[in-house]
């Protein structure tokens, strides 16, 4: 089979670099090792794009939040994944969240439908020696491919934990003692929320404390986890009160169950813990920053502490796996390229941006890199002032290499606008991202159709 470009990895980014190299009508060779006889330790099936963790991509306000921000911006370059995204969207309130099942089959439809990409279901072991080449193979890169980008790269492979959230049947809820809210109001009602004491708050994170444990390998021992996701456990150890001020947060949450007349929209508990649709029929729900690396059997025991939840069934319990990335700003030039090899690009988690979202968006840059490439023409990067540029800026050069950690987008990666008001800071961010990035589309019509 002959093609333009060979993209490994059929996850987020794989799938949007190849979308966008495909829509330019180059011809795509798409290599995903899972349907081929081969998995991976988190994922369930073999559809491409399939997520392992959240079903959320986050908030979608693109006015006060850079990640939200970046939905707009993708979505303004016509992201194979925010298409996708919208046809599978669930109520998150003003998050965007997706029906697994019902996102991986739209990537591939649309995939499919363009008859220049060619999906492969084959692993690939080692980098190709030469030809245009996109590697996006994840977190959850196969051992052979692993061993040989670092040969490539010179550097010792980085990893750390990501973790993942247990879901509950919607069935199994119990809603006499739970109720729908979201924060302050905001979004409509669309989380569950189960209400906890100070007694049953402080007895929940003793056994979270007290809880067995999956062992460690030999080979995770000193790998550290990624603050963004991080196990409940892990955040239970470092305090009391962490929880109070993380995930299971109670400010802003009337539950409406313990109304008085003095307080007749209810009160807020000492600690909350909250669900979010999963699926579109609504029948899953997932526990939002419950990853967890706990025994199957010690979660179900503890996890049924919880108000509301004594009788839940379980769709899926926690879980870790390891997360692999290389030290992009040392080993990467600013389009992606290997400095090594620059017939091979990284896009995706492995080149250390961090979340579902920033996956796809370096994704389709470097789909649109190598396009531009591919077609004899200059790349010009999206304005260091919009998220899709402040991120590819940090991968690329602007991360202090020595200490280069896996990052999600957000406003501190962007160019200071230390003249506005701290409050009125975030809208001028995407104020100035939105007028700079219709700027950069508009001189470049032609080459981004």
């Amino acid at each position: 089979m002959t093609h333009d470009i060979h993209v490994i990895g059929g996850g987020l980014a794989g799938s949007e670099a190849a979308w966008q190299l495909g829509r330019r009508g180059f011809s795509v060779r798409l290599s995903e090792m899972r349907g081929g006889g081969d998995m991976t330790p988190a994922h369930q099936g073999t559809g491409l794009a399939e997520l392992v963790c959240s079903n959320s991509f986050r908030s979608d306000d693109s006015e006060k939040n850079a990640v939200g921000l970046l939905h707009h911006e993708m979505r303004a370059l016509d992201s194979l994944v925010m298409r996708a995204g919208e046809v599978a969207r669930v109520p998150a309130g003003s998050a965007m969240a997706v029906d697994r099942d019902v996102f991986s089959a739209e990537v591939e439809r649309e995939l499919a439908a363009l008859s220049n990409v060619h999906v492969v279901r084959e692993r690939i072991d080692r980098l190709p020696a030469s030809g245009p080449t996109i590697i996006a193979t994840g977190p959850l890169t196969a051992a052979p491919l692993a061993e040989s980008v670092a040969e490539a790269t010179g550097q010792d492979s980085l990893a750390f934990f990501d973790a993942i959230a247990p879901i509950v049947h919607r069935d199994s809820i119990d809603m006499d003692v739970c109720w729908m809210a979201a924060r302050w109001d905001k979004g409509g009602k669309d989380y569950i929320n189960c209400p906890m004491t100070r007694e049953q708050y402080e007895a929940f994170v003793q056994g979270l404390l007290d809880g067995e444990k999956t062992e460690f390998r030999e080979w995770e021992a000193s790998t550290p986890y990624f603050e963004g996701c991080m196990p409940i456990e892990v955040m239970a150890s470092r305090g009391i009160e962490t929880l109070r001020f993380g995930p299971m947060k109670p400010v802003g949450l009337d539950n409406p169950h313990w109304a008085t007349a003095e307080h007749p929209n209810g009160r807020w508990p000492y600690a909350v813990v909250q669900l979010r649709q999963d699926n579109k029929l609504g029948t899953l729900w997932n526990m939002v920053g419950f990853q967890t690396k706990l025994k199957h059997a010690e979660q179900v025991r503890l996890f049924r502490t919880i108000p509301g939840l004594e009788n839940a069934e379980f769709a899926r319990l926690g879980g870790l796996h390891r997360n692999t990335f290389i030290n992009s700003p040392m080993v990467l030039d600013r389009e992606l390229r290997l400095r090594r090899s620059s017939h091979v690009r990284f896009a995706g988690q492995i080149t250390g941006c961090e979340g579902y979202v920033e996956s796809a968006a370096v994704g389709l840059m470097a789909g649109m890199m190598a396009a531009t490439e591919l077609a004899g023409e200059t790349w010009q990067a999206p304005p260091r002032t919009t998220a899709l540029g402040a991120l590819l800026a940090h991968i690329t050069g602007d991360a202090e290499a020595e200490t280069y950690q896996p990052m999600n987008v957000n406003f501190g990666l962007f160019p200071p606008l230390p003249e506005v008001k701290k409050k009125a800071r975030k809208e001028a961010y995407t104020e100035r991202a939105k007028a700079d990035l219709d700027r950069w589309i508009g001189d470049r019509a032609v080459e981004l159709a």
